[in-house]
């Protein structure tokens, strides 16, 4: 039996990205990795910095033409922050935007929340000014930071300074620093790069958008990472943004940060077309066991049919527009605390129950048909399994008392929706009676089950976001399911919530649990050990921290267990050369 993990402090922690630009190619396959360019990249290994700085920008060039074939969803959320003298800076106020971005046709963010429409192919400010005493943020603006600059990313327009030799975990990367040339334009970028060894792509950049202000908006420091997603290629997959104390305009202070995530480069269809190709043609002879045992359906087993497929229709449109992720390792860890919940109540469901991992960070968790399905921005901030399994009692006791309303997704065709019309076609609210109904349920659930002695961690989870809802109001505002339902009776029976105390942990950092594939949509748990805190400062319950991904190069599943290569995939030529380069 799998148990949650222990509590783990360890964040991802991978930065951003920055950029703005037309396209001029249009897309090929936007749901198929694109052949890495047979460039100068490839060439002898470069010998000097010099000749390194001429491969890092050959390929950046190369790497600003593969990105705009693809059209992954793109999640940002922010939190607008403000000094406290006990915890350090701490939330007050939160936004929340998700979109799919269409890179083939510049920096265009298209909102999935129906809030947000646009497109930026010029140079704009990050934080947008605009009217008497109106501002706030541009969603565009952190897509753009995929990019670090597709006009004019060269020696006229900038200067290079090699820094220095580091691995950005198993990725040995050149390091520079970046600056833009007098009188080289706006919109430059300036910071620090970090490129691969092998084939000088950058894979990390560090800085801002110069000038820094504007007459109707300023740009932000920002932190973007790229992963090595397929054989050569490298993508966009986290930002991190943050301004400490910037003024704005009105002499306001401009204090927040924000996480910027981006996956779904890889449609779900793919593996299941690759499934179907691999079928075999079995001869005439043979006969189904399906139409050897002829059998008909009571009345009762076609209603259960009907909602099942109702069920499946869900979750494999949701799955194929990239808001769920495909069955995995943490469906199974989920599975396990709803097994200890039915088995404890001597409960025997059928069909059985299953879990699965909805892709966006807000706090939400629903039940559709017979599945359960929890955020991935719920699962990151459980601190406990009891508190876990709180959430997926609610979940059961909706399957066992709630009247189904799947019907409709019996049609193949209400389901047929598009990414960007997902959100608003589909919906697993449940009315307040509901509600009140299936907490009422979980609770006797809760306390047949072997969880019963350790809900107070359920009951503090929940002290504690009540205590921060107003401030959160985006994160907990669910989007197709139900927010986390704050029971009384739960919170009740927790202990007094001690926020200077580094000793008792209410609720986890945004991240803390979950890893993201941004190609497959996969997730796995985070292989991180735990950390003691140093001051209460370091609880950040609920807090956007900053990404620091553990970079490696993509093997496929074929890799050799020894050398780690994978024989089916062609590399690049290697570069010998393992000193640092010359001046």
């Amino acid at each position: 039996m799998r148990t949650w993990k222990k509590l783990c402090f360890s964040i991802l922690a991978p930065g951003l990205m920055a950029g703005l630009a037309a396209a001029q190619q249009q897309p090929q396959n936007a749901g198929a990795a694109q052949p890495p360019p047979q460039s100068a990249s490839a060439a002898a290994p470069a010998m000097t910095a010099n000749q390194v700085v001429d491969r890092i920008i050959a390929r950046e060039h190369e790497e600003d033409a593969i990105i705009r074939h693809y059209k992954p969803l793109i999640e940002t959320y922010i939190q607008d922050m403000k000094p406290d003298p006990q915890l350090g800076m701490i939330p007050v106020s939160d936004h929340y935007f998700l979109g799919q971005a269409d890179l083939a046709k510049g920096v265009v963010d298209n909102s999935m929340l129906g809030s947000h429409r646009g497109r930026w192919s010029t140079y704009n400010p990050l934080y947008h000014i605009s009217g008497f005493f109106k501002s706030g943020f541009v969603p565009d603006g952190f897509l753009q930071m995929i990019y670090i600059d597709t006009n004019g990313f060269d020696r006229q327009h900038y200067r290079f300074d090699y820094v220095r030799q580091q691995f950005l975990g198993d990725v040995k990367c050149y390091v520079f620093d970046v600056n833009p040339l007098p009188k080289s334009g706006r919109g430059r970028f300036e910071g620090r790069i970090w490129a691969e060894a092998r084939d000088y792509t950058i894979v990390r950049f560090n800085g801002v958008y110069t000038p820094v202000s504007g007459l109707n908006g300023y740009n932000l420091h920002f932190d973007s990472w790229r992963t090595n997603m397929q054989p050569g290629l490298w993508l966009p997959a986290f930002i991190f943004s943050q301004e400490s104390n910037m003024k704005d305009l009105f002499g306001g202070r401009v204090r927040f940060r924000s996480q910027t995530r981006l996956w779904g480069y890889s449609l779900a269809s793919a593996s299941r077309e690759s499934i179907f190709s691999q079928l075999t043609i079995e001869s005439p002879a043979v006969q189904d066991q399906a139409a050897a045992q002829e059998q008909d359906r009571s009345p009762v087993e076609a209603e259960r049919q009907w909602q099942h497929e109702a069920e499946e229709n869900v979750l494999d449109r949701l799955q194929k527009v990239g808001l769920l992720a495909p069955p995995g390792q943490v469906d199974k860890v989920l599975d396990t605390v709803e097994n200890n919940l039915e088995v404890s109540n001597n409960l025997d469901i059928e069909p059985r129950v299953e879990c699965r991992v909805l892709l966006t960070g807000t706090l939400e968790s629903f039940a559709i048909g017979h599945t359960i399905v929890l955020s991935r921005g719920l699962i990151d901030v459980l601190p406990t399994e009891a508190s876990l399994a709180a959430i997926v009692a609610e979940d059961l006791a909706d399957i066992l008392t709630t009247e189904p309303s799947t019907d409709m997704y019996g049609f193949n065709d209400v389901t047929n929706v598009s990414t960007l019309e997902v959100l608003n076609r589909f919906s697993f609210h449940q009315s307040p009676q509901q509600v009140q109904q299936s907490a009422q349920k979980a609770l006797q659930i809760l306390e047949k089950s072997n969880y019963k002695s350790q809900l107070g961690s359920a009951g503090l989870f929940l002290k504690q976001l009540s205590s921060q809802s107003k401030a959160l109001s985006s994160l907990i505002n669910p989007r197709l399911g139900n927010g986390v339902y704050l029971g009384q009776q739960l919170m009740a029976s927790a202990p007094q919530l001690q926020p200077t105390n580094v000793d008792q942990i209410a609720a986890l950092p945004i991240g803390a649990r979950i890893k993201l594939d941004p190609w497959d949509d996969d997730v796995s748990l985070l292989k991180a050990k735990p950390v003691p805190l140093y001051s209460a400062r370091e609880k950040m319950p609920f807090e956007v921290t900053p990404f620091m991904p553990y970079l490696t190069w993509y093997q496929s599943s074929g890799a050799n267990a020894t050398t780690g290569v994978s024989a089916d995939v062609t590399k690049r030529p290697q570069p010998q050369q393992q000193q640092p380069p010359q001046q």
